[in-house]
């Protein structure tokens, strides 16, 4: 059973490049673009700036900060090439969510250590029109300050030579349901780029979101 167990977590840590066809990229855009796009135009009046600042190839990672379930699909609708997550290799256990996170070219990871499987899955995702999209907070935080990040996707970036595309969120965090009773707002900075040093890229996302949130960076890193 354990042997079994591992087995299907390889299976869905490890992505080719077929993987990331045109399908899965019409089902995301359906999904992201479509229904939840209305959502976040009708319900949040989203608002999107520096859209100017994604670059134009693919080998960058789009790192956010994050408040709220809706951030995953927020990020892939303001993108302009699909965005493929990371998610919690335990999600996968689950048959409708093995389903869901499939189609939304999503793969899984052991969030304890930064396996094989995964570098290999990022750098072939490089080769096709989608991005890696990550959250350094790894699990939702409150509003107004930046704190608790994690070193991977840093060292993610390191051994990947991708660069790290700061996105700052904030209004997801308020659940509305009523037209026009909300607000998000998206502002992507300039990318940070690649480099030995995983502390220094870090710190220098944590401050990119500081300005781009206007929440306090705290400085705290979680190894």
């Amino acid at each position: 059973m354990a042997n079994t167990d591992k087995q299907q977590n390889q299976k869905h840590a490890m992505r080719n490049v077929k993987f990331f066809n045109r399908w899965r990229r019409l089902f995301l855009f359906l999904v992201t673009n479509v229904f939840y796009m209305i959502r976040f135009k009708l319900v949040y009046r989203l608002e999107v700036y520096g859209r100017e600042n994604i670059p134009k190839d693919n080998k960058y990672i789009v790192a956010a900060n994050h408040l709220s379930t809706l951030d995953p699909p927020l990020v892939c609708s303001v993108m302009k090439r699909g965005v493929a997550y990371m998610a919690k290799k335990e999600l996968f256990d689950n048959p409708f969510m093995r389903w869901w996170l499939n189609w939304l070219g999503a793969f899984a990871v052991d969030r304890e250590k930064l396996g094989v499987s995964t570098i290999r899955t990022v750098m072939g995702i490089k080769d096709t029109n989608w991005v890696l999209g990550i959250f350094p907070q790894g699990t939702r935080q409150e509003p107004g300050v930046i704190k608790d990040i994690t070193k991977g996707f840093a060292s993610l970036a390191k051994a990947t030579k991708c660069d790290i595309l700061p996105v700052g969120i904030t209004g997801t965090e308020q659940v509305k349901r009523l037209p026009f009773s909300g607000k998000i707002i998206v502002r992507i900075g300039t990318a940070i780029p690649y480099s030995d040093n995983v502390d220094d890229m870090v710190e220098k996302w944590g401050e990119a979101i500081e300005k781009l949130t206007g929440f306090e960076y705290k400085g705290s890193i979680k190894h």
